[in-house]
C-alpha cells in the first residue's frame, strides 16, 4: 500500500508561461489559448479552470467586440479602470458579444478567468463586484463562488484574493479536490526573471513551495485539507487562490 502525501504541489513557474507582447497587449498565459496560438498539452485546463491570462492593456486600447461560448468568464482587476460593453448592455453570456477596454488615459492590468459551466446555455447575467484593499488586506476575500455569491457563478469553483502584507501568515479550509494559486505580478510588467513580491504556500503534512510574482502552482488534494501561505518578500504580496470541486 502506497501513502500518498495529503497535499501534492505541481509549480507552473512564470518563466514557463505563454508569453506574448503585441504592444497594445503584454499578456501570459497560464493555460493554452488557440487566439494567441499559444499550446501546451500538459497544460490544457485544471478541473473546471480553462483560462489564466494575466494581461497588461495600454490606455485607449483593448479587445473589440467579439463572443464566447461555453465558458464563464470573470475579470479581476489589479489596477486601472476597464470599460466593459455588450450587445444586452452589461456583459458576456450565451448569445452575447461583448468587449473591453482601457477606459481613458491610465493603462490596465487585469487577470481574464474562464471557468467551464456546470449546466451549458445558461441565461446570461452579469455581476460586478468591488472590494477595496481594506477588505482585502490579509484575509482571504471570497470574491467568486457558486450560488449566490458574492459574484455568483454556476461553475464549481472558488475564488478568493489577498493582500498579504510583509511576514504575515493566512489559512484557508479547502472544499475541493483541487486547488490553484496564482501570486500577482504588481511590481510591473516584466519577462525576466521573477521579482518582487514572495509568498510559502504549505500544505498538511510538511509540504511546502514557495512561489514568486507571475508563479502559480496546481494543488491535489487526498483527504481534508487546509493551506496556509505566508509572505516570505519584502512587500506586500496579492494572491488568487481557486478552490476547485
Amino acid at each position: 500500500m502506497v501513502n500518498l502525501p495529503t497535499v501534492q504541489f505541481t509549480p507552473r513557474l512564470s518563466q514557463e508561461r505563454g508569453n506574448a507582447d503585441h504592444d497594445w497587449l503584454k499578456t501570459f498565459h497560464t493555460f493554452s489559448f488557440s487566439t494567441a496560438r499559444y499550446q501546451e498539452r500538459e497544460h490544457g485546463q485544471f478541473g473546471s479552470l480553462r483560462v489564466i491570462n494575466e494581461d497588461w492593456v495600454a490606455a485607449r486600447t483593448g479587445f473589440g467586440t467579439h463572443s464566447h461560448r461555453k465558458f464563464e468568464i470573470f475579470s479581476y482587476i489589479v489596477s486601472g479602470p476597464v470599460e466593459r460593453k455588450d450587445s444586452m448592455g452589461n456583459t458576456t453570456g450565451t448569445g452575447i458579444s461583448h468587449s473591453e477596454k482601457a477606459h481613458g488615459a491610465t493603462a490596465v492590468h487585469f487577470l481574464q478567468i474562464w471557468s467551464l459551466l456546470s449546466i451549458p446555455r445558461l441565461q446570461p447575467k452579469y455581476f460586478t463586484r468591488h472590494f477595496t484593499d481594506a477588505e482585502k488586506r490579509d484575509v482571504w476575500a471570497r470574491v467568486v463562488a457558486p450560488g449566490k455569491g458574492p459574484a455568483p457563478v454556476q461553475s464549481p469553483l472558488t475564488l478568493y484574493a489577498t493582500l498579504l502584507s510583509e511576514g504575515r501568515c493566512l489559512t484557508q479550509a479547502m472544499a475541493g479536490s483541487k486547488g490553484y494559486i496564482h501570486a500577482m505580478q504588481t511590481s510591473g510588467y516584466n519577462t525576466g526573471a521573477a521579482t518582487g513580491a514572495a509568498i510559502k504556500v504549505f500544505g498538511s503534512g510538511g509540504v511546502e513551495w514557495e512561489l514568486k510574482e507571475r508563479d502559480g502552482a496546481y494543488i491535489h488534494f487526498n483527504d481534508a485539507h487546509e493551506l496556509t501561505v505566508e509572505n516570505v518578500g519584502d512587500m506586500t504580496a496579492e494572491a488568487l487562490l481557486f478552490d476547485i470541486e
